[in-house]
């Protein structure tokens, strides 16, 4: 009996050992092992700390402004509504009826109409098709949308469709080519619009973050976040190129989109990108808020856009012209030329003067000097500031208004240049010339590759008019020119070059005389 008992006890304290041992386990996360037991494992991390703001409270504010902006045209067809397939490359309407190409061609851009090709004839004079698709936005509850030109530019109808999916008839109010915007108007109908406003972007930073709301690919509203890549990028693009640089994903159809602060403000416009694939390579570039609020109010307003004129042809200062002329720092527009019926002219203002200021703001460069006089207004009289003759002068000039389309040399007779009588050679710059038939300045005949005139571009045909703003007439005048110079210190001289009846200057070493 003793023995049994004792037995018993045993056994139950190996019992209650291990089920101490399972419950130790189980509180350190160790799964149990013996069979029919539930495993017990330890809490997933989770970190407690202060997680950084997204943009999702932005992003719930703006995206009812922005829109989608569809366009089509009208696009006449043949005359007898059929193929017109001299449009295709040779040999494609020898292809058989069944082959796909073929078939795509006849479905999907209307080629091959004609009776008995088992489609039904379609009348396709002047039907509006869809030619591009972008973005905009709201920039008042009435209706006005932004976008950009390139979206708008040749479209006949526009339908607006919001955010909610609503689609609504938009009418062309204005659109301004040479910064690429453009407004359109949307019939509320009662409906007051969630609209945005722009940012004042002269506060904006490198580094500050954006946010792009459009319809990439027409896939429906999609934003995308980044920083500010750069400011005042030139591409290029246009005569008032002042671009913020983005980062954020931009691509096709996000054009006329805003680009957003943190505080819901539009800093800019997306209009361009930098892509060699097409596709979004974290290069995009916007129009600046600024710049966008003048043109928009103008062209609500107005429909166009009103610019002030100077008329005159303008390059870079280059530190080579900066010395030549005698200017301390290379800054400002050289004037290649001043336009016959220009107000530049009325005003005396003449090829070689170097302007620096405009109403006493200094003026960096001919892109900034374009930018300062379009904000204007014609008619308006202003100060302008120039270097001539090695000392500073304020010229008044009444601006006028900048004509619809840009003066452009003729380009004819390009590659023929006058016959030489009586050329001189200017070994030392590698230059040939000779007296111009009507006796204003001379022609260049001949340009040693290797040479100091052909690494500054000229060319055989060019005229020289004038040095250091003296005119020439002979090959003497270009030689004391350079012989002046040399003695006066400086190491180069500013030469008046007319090419095509366009003017332009060009630097030329006066050691070397």
């Amino acid at each position: 009996m003793r023995n049994s008992q004792s037995t018993f006890m045993t056994a139950r304290k190996r019992l209650m050992a291990a089920v101490a041992s399972i419950a130790i386990a189980g509180s350190v996360g160790i799964g149990a092992v013996t069979t029919g037991t539930v495993p017990v494992f330890a809490e997933a991390v989770r970190v407690e700390a202060p997680q950084a703001p997204g943009f999702a409270d932005v992003v719930e504010r703006v995206s009812p402004a922005v829109v989608s902006v569809r366009v089509k045209s009208s696009i006449e067809s043949t005359s007898d509504g059929g193929a017109d397939w001299s449009q295709l490359p040779p040999g494609f309407d020898d292809l058989p009826d069944d082959h796909p190409m073929k078939r795509f061609f006849r479905e999907f851009r209307g080629f091959g109409d004609e009776p008995g090709d088992g489609f039904e004839r379609r009348n396709r004079r002047n039907t509006p098709r869809p030619t591009a698709q972008g973005s905009g936005f709201f920039i008042s509850e009435d209706g006005y949308v932004v976008t950009n030109n390139h979206v708008v530019d040749g479209g006949s109808t526009f339908t607006v469709v919001t955010d909610s999916g609503k689609e609504y008839d938009a009418k062309l109010v204005g659109k301004d080519p040479r910064t690429d915007l453009a407004v359109i108007k949307v019939d509320p109908e009662g409906t007051k619009f969630t609209y945005v406003d722009f940012a004042d972007d002269t506060k904006v930073r490198v580094g500050d973050w954006v946010v792009a709301v459009g319809n990439p690919f027409g896939l429906g509203g999609t934003v995308t976040a980044g920083i500010v890549s750069a400011r005042g990028r030139d591409i290029g693009a246009g005569p008032y190129d002042d671009f913020i640089q983005i980062d954020a994903a931009v691509n096709r159809g996000n054009s006329g989109g805003p680009a957003f602060n943190l505080n819901g403000e539009v800093v800019g416009i997306n209009t361009a990108i930098f892509s060699p694939s097409g596709g979004n390579v974290g290069i995009a570039f916007a129009i600046p808020a600024s710049a966008a609020r003048e043109v928009v109010q103008d062209l609500i307003r107005d429909g166009v856009v009103q610019r002030g004129w100077l008329g005159v042809e303008i390059q870079p200062v280059t530190s080579e012209v900066a010395e030549s002329v005698g200017l301390a720092e290379e800054k400002g527009a050289l004037v290649a030329n001043a336009q016959d019926d220009g107000p530049a002219r009325k005003a005396g203002l003449k090829a070689g003067d170097v302007i620096t200021a405009v109403n006493g703001t200094v003026v960096d460069s001919p892109k900034e000097l374009a930018r300062v006089i379009a904000s204007l207004e014609p008619g308006k009289s202003v100060e302008v500031t120039l270097w001539r003759g090695g000392k500073s002068e304020v010229v008044k000039v009444s601006l006028g208004e900048l004509p619809d389309t840009d003066r452009r040399a003729s380009l004819e007779d390009e590659d023929q240049a006058p016959s030489a009588t009586g050329t001189e050679t200017l070994a030392d710059l590698g230059l040939t010339v000779t007296e111009a038939e009507d006796g204003k300045g001379l022609v260049v005949t001949d340009v040693e590759p290797d040479g100091d005139a052909a690494e500054r571009g000229l060319q055989a045909g060019d005229v020289i008019v004038s040095v250091n703003s003296a005119e020439v007439s002979g090959p003497q005048d270009i030689a004391k020119a350079l012989q002046d110079a040399a003695k006066a210190g400086r190491k180069a001289v500013l030469v008046q070059v007319m090419r095509d009846d366009n003017n332009r200057f060009v630097t030329l070493p006066a050691a070397k005389s």
